[in-house]
Formats: structure tokens, sequence, C-alpha cells
């Protein structure tokens, strides 16, 4: 017999990969007719796992059927493990095929009146959702589902509020300077977030200014994708659209046992697919954001509370959990491997700018700082930072020192012939972790007093390089490595002793 779970992906009945979870052995055997293939299992296997009684009428056509097909077997055996990808419990996703069924009309409607009951009775207060015109909630749920892309809703409350309070319209926001939008974006991370938002509400502007409203129409505004298009059209339209967030993966692939690999762009349009067949035509906006709440608060990665689950009665991960010990609600959706993080290495310079020498040791020194703005594509671009330079591993003191002197050359900075050194001193070394990169910097606090005159020559500064008076650096937009940096620089100016009368100066 074949044992079919269904999953519809676009017209008609596809096929997933499936790997099962971990902790569930199937004692079957595979049998494949030509290029359809499918999970056979021996009649005495069966019982054990259906409950039924055996024939061996079946075993023998079952035996008779792999002899006839070996052949056959071992051609897709081949294709498969070419084809195949390892998930993070060592299984091949394309191990067992087997065919996910869709939401039916009767189960969809026990989902979407529980969710929503449970909904109306337990959402979370935030500040999103109390805006009341269609283009004023557009506007809000665009800006905050950008801001959760990556971070905690608690976090992202705050940010949210100063936001909204600064621009309330798209209008406003057009009108700011990306400068200002960093700004007050620093400290949530992912700053092409920040440049999306900007470029979206100019876009919109120019266009007209009117928040477009269907999701085809979404979909063409910068840094709108499928995801915040749906969010935006189901939310502040009402349109019966679906969303998909890491979130509602979590719960749907409970709800079907899923084991799929989640990244998998078979699974992930079937995801769509199913949640497509969820969405409440009448509340579309509600359901989804209850769908998103479920997977947030209830049913969460680590630590899902099955017992006030409002669709715990629907659930087959949770069914199955209850009959076999060995498997657990947590093993939906498949756990998949991360890449290892890239490991980098960087020799960050905090370069002040002093006017007297003689006032160093005094707090309120004015004293400028030199940061340089990164390159408008790539890694946390168009942002400012300390003078750094890349390294190729883990180097000695001097490599770097040599690689910092020669990139400060290209700002007039040349000890003997424009400024002379005061202080230089090895401040510690600091790890930032990113997604996908371990950047491991060395810091130094590099002190200089410009030679033959008062202050800071402030005609070389470009859009590549600016000084920044000692004041105001702890009001600017700096990420929070650039910050940390910053931090730690101060820390270690509160350690040094009173300047000696005398002073041998040092080489740059």
């Amino acid at each position: 017999m074949r044992m079919e779970l269904g999953v519809v992906t676009g017209i008609g009945v596809g096929r997933l990969s499936l790997a099962p979870p971990p902790n569930l052995k199937l004692k079957a055997k595979r049998v494949f007719s030509g290029k359809s293939g499918g999970l056979v299992m021996d009649d005495d296997k069966e019982d054990t796992m259906m409950g039924g009684t055996g024939s061996r009428r079946r075993s023998s056509r079952s035996r008779k059927a792999k002899k006839t097909t070996d052949e056959e077997e071992e051609d897709e055996k081949k294709k498969r493990r070419r084809a195949s990808k390892k998930t993070s419990s060592g299984l091949s996703t394309s191990s067992v095929m087997i065919d996910i069924e869709d939401f039916g009309k009767e189960q969809s409607f026990e989902i979407r009146s529980s969710l929503l009951d449970w909904y109306d009775n337990n959402q979370r207060d935030l500040p999103w959702r109390k805006t009341t015109t269609c283009s004023d909630r557009a506007y809000a749920v665009w800006v905050s589902e950008i801001m959760l892309q990556q971070t905690r809703v608690d976090t992202v409350i705050r940010y949210f509020i100063r936001w909204i309070h600064k621009w309330p319209t798209l209008v406003h926001l057009s009108h700011a300077s990306l400068e200002e939008v960093n700004q007050m974006w620093a400290g949530l991370g992912y700053y092409r977030r920040a440049r999306f938002l900007l470029e979206g509400a100019k876009f919109i502007v120019q266009q007209g200014g009117h928040f477009p409203t269907t999701l085809s129409e979404l979909r063409k505004v910068p840094g709108i994708g499928d995801y915040t298009a749906g969010a935006i059209a189901s939310i502040a339209f009402q349109q019966a659209v679906p969303v998909v967030d890491g979130n509602v993966v979590r719960v749907i692939a409970r709800l079907k046992t899923i084991s799929a690999n989640p990244k998998d762009s078979t699974t992930v349009k079937a995801m769509w697919k199913l949640a497509g067949q969820l969405v409440d035509p009448d509340r579309p906006g509600d359901f989804n954001q209850a769908l998103m709440e479920l997977g947030a608060t209830v049913c969460t990665l680590h630590n899902p509370s099955c017992s006030t689950c409002p669709v715990s009665g629907q659930c087959r991960a949770l069914s199955v959990s209850i009959n076999d010990r060995s498997v657990s609600v947590k093993d939906y959706p498949t756990k998949v491997v991360k890449a290892k993080k890239r490991h980098e290495f960087s020799a960050v310079t905090v370069v002040e700018i002093i006017e007297d020498e003689a006032l160093m040791d005094q707090p309120q020194c004015n004293s400028r700082f030199l940061l340089v703005k990164r390159p408008d594509k790539g890694l946390l671009a168009g942002l400012w930072e300390f003078p750094s330079v890349p390294l190729i591993g883990e180097v000695d003191l001097v490599t770097r020192k040599d690689a910092i002197d020669q990139y400060l050359k290209s700002f007039d900075l040349e000890s003997g012939s424009t400024c002379e050194v005061v202080l230089r001193k090895d401040v510690g070394e600091y790890v930032h972790i990113f997604s996908h990169i371990r950047l491991k910097m060395y810091i130094e606090l590099l002190v200089l007093h410009l030679k033959g005159r008062k202050c800071v020559n402030l005609e070389k500064e470009n859009m590549e390089w600016k000084y920044v008076n000692s004041k105001d650096v702890g009001s600017l937009g700096l990420t929070s490595g650039v910050r940390k940096v910053y931090d730690m620089i101060q820390k270690f100016k509160d350690t040094i002793p009173p300047k000696s009368d005398k002073k041998v100066p040092e080489k740059l």
C-alpha cells in the first residue's frame, strides 16, 4: 500500500521530499514504479505501523514488484543520491517521498475560527496596530514589518515609536536623508532595511504619493518582497492573501507534520500554498497576524505550549508525539544546519585630533575624531566608521601598524610633515558577530597634534570621510560595533595617567 500525507503545489498534487524526524524510524522498503516513486510498506511492517492485519498475498505482490523493478530502482537511487541535500539529522531530504494533502474546507474553517477567537482575547498591545485609516496603517505595517525582520518585538517597539514621531507619514519620510535614517536605525542592525524604507518612500511619493493596495503594485516598491507585500495587503487593505514567515512555517509544519527542509524552494512554495488555503476571507489581516502571533508566543521553536494552543486539536505533530514518545512536536520543521560564519580580521584605529596637546588631559578637550564612510554596496553600506584596514588572518602588531600608517596617508596624516603623535596605544580586541561573518577587530587609539594649524582643515572633507567633534560622536547614528569600539576607547582613556612634562614624540 502507499502511505500518502499529501501536499499541493500549484495545480494538482505535487511531490515534496520529506525527511522523517530524527527519532522516527520507518521500517519500510522503497519500491519505485516508473518515474513516480513512492513508499511501499512490507505487510508485516505495515501491521506494526498502521495497526492492520497483514496479507501474504499483498506481500508476495510487493516482492514480485521489487524483482521486476530492480534496474529502475537502482537508477532512481542514483538520481536521488546526486540530488539529495543533507539536513541537520544527517538524513537526505529526498530519503522518503511523501505527498502532503491540502487543508480541507472543514479543517480550514475550524482552524480559522479557533485561531481568531484566541487572537481576539490574547493579541498583544502593539503600537502599529492602533492606526485607523488604511494609508496610515499601511505605512505603520510597512515600517513595523521591516523592523521586525531579524529583531525581537520588545526591541522594535521603542524604535517604531521614535520613528513615527519623527516621520509620521510616508511624505515626511521621503524628505529625510540617508544619514538621518541610519541615525534613527542605529542599533537595530541589518541597515539595508533602513535604506530600503527610505528608497521605497521616495519611490511611492514620486509615483503620486498613494500607497499601493495590490500585491503586484506593492512588489514594485524597492525593498518590498512577497512577505511584506502580503502583510500590507492583508492587514491594511483586507485582501485575502497569505503571509509566510518563520513563525508561520513552524505552525504549518507541525499542523501537517512536514519534515521537509524549510529552506528548500519546493517546501517554501508548498508553505505559501497551504497558508493561502487557511486565510480567512472576511478577516485576512487579523488571521495572518493571529497565525504569526501563535508561532511567536505559543508554538515556539524550543518550548511550544501545546496545552494552551487553540489549534492543538488539528495538530498532527502533537497527535503523533502522543502516540509515539520517540517523536516530539519540536522535531518539526526539520532543523537545517547553519552555514559556518566566515572569519575576518581588521585593524581599527580611532584617530583623535587635538588642537593643543597640553589640553589632552582635560575632560572637555576640544578634539575631533576621523570617521570614514563605507562603500555604498556591501556590508554596512554607506555607514560611518573609524579608519580600518582588512587583515589576512591574525597578524602581529608591526604588520597592523604598517597597514594603518599607509592607509592614513590618504587623509594627509603623516608623522613629521603634517602631524605629531601625542599618544599611540593598543586598546584591545573586540569580536563582532554578523549573520554570516565573525569579525575580529584589533583596536588602537592614535592621538595626533596637527603641525602649524590651530584647527582641523575642513576643506579636505568630502563625502568619503569627515572630522566629528568629540561632543557630537555620542549622538551620531553609529552601528553597535562602532559604538562598542568608541566605548572601549573612552574607558581606556580614563585609565591613562596624567601626561609628564617632558614628552618624547612617537613616530606614526
